[in-house]
């Protein structure tokens, strides 16, 4: 069985455009770095020839990355989110049970992840917590700082979609 990878209908076009880019760009000025790079002689000792296949490497492996993940990408439309739950792409505010400080995040696939950005993954730890709870519940999560407890404040339709 295939796991499928949750993503917005943002993050999947993001997606595709950096495999756009690396596929049609980018892999096509690597090959002709490598050819000028070949044309300086002696590949021994050819910094320039080593950094442009090490580049290329990087490259083609960022697109069999990208192609797995767009395979596998459940792309998910979270403009009309029903914000009486928390659910994929609604942004849940949290109230920290032991500082009293008020965390928001929004539920998005783990492509799309960003704590600084304000976005977390809903498969991790946290994220899991809190798929399916509604305001005034509670949250108990376990993170690699111990057991933390959070109660949810208010949730909302996302602005990433």
């Amino acid at each position: 069985m295939v796991d499928r990878i949750p993503m917005s209908k943002t993050g999947h076009v993001t997606l595709k455009n950096e495999l756009e880019q690396l596929e049609k760009v980018e892999r096509h000025e690597i090959v002709k770095a490598i050819e000028i790079a070949r044309a300086h002689g002696d590949l021994k000792e050819n910094a320039e020839y080593h950094a442009a296949k090490e580049r290329q490497g990087m490259i083609e492996g960022r697109i069999m990355e990208l192609k797995d993940k767009l395979s596998r990408a459940e792309v998910i439309d979270c403009t009309a989110v029903n914000t009486s739950r928390a659910v994929f792409g609604a942004v849940v505010t949290l109230l920290d049970m032991e500082t009293d400080d008020e965390v928001r995040y929004q539920l998005l696939g783990p492509e799309e992840a960003d704590v600084k950005k304000g976005s977390i993954s809903v498969l991790a730890p946290l994220g899991r917590s809190i798929l399916g709870k509604e305001v005034g519940d509670e949250v108990v999560t376990k993170t690699p700082g111990g057991v933390r407890e959070f109660e949810v404040m208010e949730i909302e339709a996302g602005s990433v979609c």
